[in-house]
């Protein structure tokens, strides 16, 4: 059974609350809860983690190294900062799907620039929810 490591990052944790007419009414939980529900059906084992700090992310993506077999993150704003988040991917090298709910390419012009990007297999933008579903069944083939 694929184990599969989700990240979620900064301002995630603020679902329902930080502009509901982009990333929904849904909380942190409830998306928690929807990743869970479709791993199950896919036969898949997922551990869900969110952090506001860049270090913890690094640390949660090193601590992957030979614990997972595919990473899906959602790094929040520090998709179109952070050097040391793709330094972190590169490192461990695992195969990683990079989601957002929001469709970042048509958002603010710095949106559109992912460092993620430059590492992932494969970007979902613009899916809310269902980005993660989308990535978990590409980990489950």
């Amino acid at each position: 059974m694929k184990k599969i490591l989700v990240i979620n990052g900064v301002n995630l944790n603020m679902l329902s609350l930080r502009e509901p007419a982009l990333y929904g009414d849904k909380n942190y939980s409830a998306l928690v809860d929807f990743i869970k529900s479709n791993t199950k059906k896919l036969g898949l084992k997922v551990k869900c983690v969110q952090s506001n700090y860049e270090g913890e992310i690094v640390d949660f993506i090193q601590l992957a190294y030979n614990r997972f077999d595919g990473i899906i993150i959602n790094a929040g704003a520090y998709t179109h900062t952070s050097i040391a988040i793709l330094d972190a991917l590169k490192a461990v090298n695992i195969p990683t799907v990079e989601v957002h709910l929001t469709d970042i390419n048509n958002r603010e012009e710095f949106r559109k620039n992912s460092y993620i990007s430059l590492f992932a297999t494969k970007t979902i933008c613009g899916k809310g929810f269902d980005g993660y579903k989308e990535a978990l069944e590409f980990f489950a083939k």
